[in-house]
């Protein structure tokens, strides 16, 4: 198989009703545009969300899936496929359905056009299919957060995100660092750009978040990361 030139990586946590259609999606945008692989990793679903992944890879040799023997959370499973992928470019969808694959070639582009400092393409959500509560508190979060951390950037949240794998895997990890990731790839001196794409409203299932949990961690990663920051020091290496 040809090394792919972009992975898609999906992590998925009881999902069992949205993961089919959304592989399916993915497929359609991608398949004779360029090599590429889809990278699933299971977070310990409990509701057949692992037996369908392994169903599908039955039929879709471009699906590889990972499983976490115990669940550990979005950032670790985005990291361990991240880890794992093959394509020096990673894209990154969440397993509910609500980002549209279709927007994927949008980040391509916008990347193609980019200057090479640029390694950080987030999709930033225009018209948001989510509650009321759900919207004014992310609002209010990303108001906070691009005060604290200056990242100029108006939605982090977003899960559909592009980005090369080497910086990623430079970056520091902890729990939640996938809400953060355009101020840490600031932060190892690299540029980042926010697109415009399209939401959606969740076909199946239930929010894995509610706003009160999301709103406490929160105030200690900002804090964590406002740290981080602070405390960066790069220096220009040469070889002589």
């Amino acid at each position: 198989m040809t090394d792919p030139q972009i992975s898609v990586v999906v992590p998925v946590f009881n999902e069992c009703d949205n993961i089919a259609p959304l592989v399916g999606e993915i497929l359609a945008v991608l398949r004779g545009r360029l090599p590429f692989e889809i990278v699933c990793v299971d977070d310990h679903s409990t509701d057949g969300s692992l037996e369908v992944l392994q169903g599908l890879k039955a039929q879709v040799p471009e699906l590889r899936v990972l499983h976490h023997v115990a669940r550990s959370g979005q950032s670790t499973a985005v990291r361990n496929g991240v880890k794992g992928a093959r394509g020096a470019w990673i894209a990154t969808l969440d397993g509910d359905g609500q980002n549209d694959p279709a927007d994927i070639p949008k980040l391509l582009a916008a990347r193609d056009a980019a200057p090479p400092e640029v390694k950080l393409f987030a999709g930033w959500r225009v018209d948001r299919q989510d509650s009321g509560s759900k919207r004014w508190a992310s609002r209010w979060a990303n108001r906070i957060r691009c005060r604290l951390l200056r990242d100029e950037t108006p939605d982090t949240g977003c899960g559909i995100k592009l980005f090369e794998r080497e910086v990623f895997l430079d970056l520091p990890y902890f729990d939640h660092m996938h809400r953060y990731l355009p101020a840490l790839v600031q932060r190892a001196g690299w540029k980042t750009v926010s697109v415009p794409v399209s939401h959606r409203a969740r076909a199946s299932g239930v929010s894995k978040y509610n706003n009160l949990g999301r709103a406490l961690v929160g105030i200690r990663d900002l804090r964590g990361v406002a740290w981080l920051i602070a405390r960066s020091h790069r220096t220009p290496v040469e070889e002589l």
